[in-house]
């Protein structure tokens, strides 16, 4: 007993000096302003994956699970860059294992556009690039790798997976019913292959990217159509190779790119980090005014009432937790206008609903702006075309205005596990949504019925929504997804713009004077050490779950590079 209390009244002081720790670095971090010399590079690192928006967590997600890199960081200090007199320019940083949607891409590109216009050089050094983060790299000013690199520039190509068999073998029956031919999320355990529909849906939307990535490298790199897919059916290149093809602009290390830039009376070259660039007040470049316009990021998979991370899942967005955002905004007195950054597959239709009622509500008191980001779909529409005015990036993924219900029937796989059950019945569907078996045909007749009514509810609300006939919007759902270049011509969105072109349309809307600087707030706020730890349960869940979920990709991602390496490369 007596070493059970020296082991339990250890631990409880180990957690103690851990807070005050957390509480006291974070709180030092957050005193300190940051001191940029003259002559800085700022230093972005693309590596991994590309959040739109911090997780949830707060500070807590960092200290378990390390600083993750964000679009919205990545827009604002490249905004800042570009008036910051003490910034002399920026270099990109790509690793091969960098994870972007092409909107974000496009975003990112628009941003070192405006970079380039205020007079600031911007490079990329890439230790290894391939097709998806090109468009980035050709957006710079110059290209550098070094002499080793891997190039892989092949083509842009897509891989479905289907467990249908899977199931089977496990004795997992899945009961779905889709709407409708073009929702092809279910074909992932209702079919071997991909249907029709679905290929065609794949390849219109797969067209229109690859014209896009023609059009950049023709603007950007001089390469016509042609000579583009002569070095696909190259395929792989060294960097020699790459040189002479015209892909990069010189071979250097790191070090030698940092020689190069340098100041002659340097010993080395001035850097800056992005989570440092991060702490300088916008404010103190001259870039906000007395009008304020609240950013409300929407990211994940909608499910369940509060945001947070699923180990599985990653982000999740919680409808609660979304509403709380609205009505702060709509409450604040001194907020102008919202613009609701949407980055979202779907998930769950109710909480969906309940999320896009609060954008209906607060539009009818102040303009709210919906600007998509790299996907906004099946609920991440639904959140999203009750609001004033709707926009996406020319490359996002927009629509999939369908619906899938059903249940998996686990009878054969308790089976194989000898596991099983006894049952009671009180009225005629009384298990209806058990797993220990089909439905009857009776129920399944049911489940389909209210199925489509809920659905047909939904496409009339999006018809009147966006000014069309219920025939009209039915043209465009059934799952079909598009880009955002698509979706614009089909009446689904209003505008194709980034989010700062999403901020100008607000302020626009709020008849803020085109000559006044805004104020832009980012909500939901980041939260500081004290809060996260006061945050209680849900901010350590979300830590914790964030820590596992970074790890498990991760770890994947590395034996997936390993396994995919040529061995010839292997030394």
């Amino acid at each position: 007993m007596k070493h059970f209390f020296h082991s339990f009244l250890g631990t409880i002081c180990a957690i103690i000096v851990l807070m005050v720790l957390t509480f006291a670095i974070g709180s030092c971090v957050v005193g300190q302003k940051p001191k940029i010399e003259d002559n800085s590079w700022l230093i972005v690192e693309m590596a991994g994956d590309l959040l739109e928006y911090n997780p949830p967590g707060g500070i807590m997600s960092e200290i378990t699970g390390g600083e993750v890199e964000t679009l919205t960081r990545i827009l604002g200090n490249l905004e800042k860059a570009a008036v910051d007199d003490r910034v002399e320019g920026v270099i990109f940083k790509v690793s091969m294992d960098s994870a972007s949607g092409f909107a974000k891409i496009e975003e990112i590109r628009g941003a070192i556009k405006d970079l380039q216009e205020s007079g600031k050089k911007v490079y990329a050094w890439a230790e290894s690039f391939s097709d998806r983060e090109y468009p980035l790299l050709a957006a710079c000013d110059e290209i550098y790798i070094p002499p080793t690199a891997y190039i892989s520039f092949k083509g842009v190509g897509m891989e479905m997976m289907h467990v249908k068999n899977a199931l089977d073998k496990l004795g997992i029956k899945p009961n779905v019913h889709k709407i409708k031919d073009y929702k092809s999320a279910a074909e992932l355990v209702i079919r071997a292959d991909s249907s029709e529909p679905a290929k065609e849906n794949r390849r219109w939307l797969m067209n229109d990217v690859l014209d896009e990535f023609h059009r950049i490298l023709l603007e950007e790199r001089g390469l016509d159509r042609p000579k583009v897919e002569e070095l696909m059916q190259h395929a792989l290149f060294t960097g020699e190779e790459a040189l002479e093809a015209g892909l990069v602009d010189g071979l250097k290390y790191w070090d030698e790119l940092e020689a190069g830039l340098k100041q002659e009376d340097e010993d080395e070259l001035v850097t800056l980090a992005q989570g440092r660039y991060a702490e300088v007040d916008p404010g103190k470049l001259g870039l906000e005014g007395d009008s304020k316009i609240a950013v409300i990021h929407a990211q994940g998979t909608i499910i369940g009432r509060t945001s947070g991370v699923n180990p599985l899942l990653g982000i999740t967005m919680g409808h609660e937790s979304i509403v709380a955002e609205f009505r702060r905004a709509r409450m604040d007195e001194d907020v102008a206008a919202i613009v609701f950054r949407v980055d979202s597959g779907g998930g769950d239709a109710l909480g969906s609903d309940l999320m896009g009622h609060e954008v209906e509500v607060t539009a009818g008191v102040k303009p709210v702006v919906v600007s998509m980001v790299d996907v906004a779909a099946s609920g991440g529409y639904h959140i999203a075309y009750r609001s004033t005015h709707m926009m996406a990036d020319p490359m996002s993924i927009v629509g999939s205005i369908g619906s899938i219900n059903g249940k998996f029937n686990m009878k054969g796989f308790y089976d194989k596990l000898g596991i099983t059950y006894d049952t009671l019945e009180f009225g005629p569907m009384a298990l209806l949504d058990s797993d220990l078996r089909d439905y009857t045909p009776e129920e399944k007749a049911r489940v389909e019925e209210d199925h489509w009514a809920g659905f047909n509810a939904w496409l009339q609300d999006v018809a009147d929504h966006r000014d069309m006939t219920f025939e009209e919007a039915e043209k465009l759902a059934h799952g079909r997804v598009f880009t955002g270049r698509q979706a614009l011509e089909n009446g689904l969105i209003d505008e194709l713009g980034d989010m700062a072109r999403a901020i100008e349309v607000a302020r626009e809307l709020a008849e803020i004077p085109a000559d006044d600087k805004v104020t832009v707030e980012h909500f939901p706020i980041k939260t500081g050490p004290l809060q996260a730890i006061l945050g209680g349960d849900d901010a350590a869940s979300a830590a914790a779950n964030w820590l596992i979920y970074r790890s498990v990709r991760e770890r994947a991602s590395e034996t997936m590079e390993i396994l995919a390496s040529r061995t010839e490369q292997v030394y």
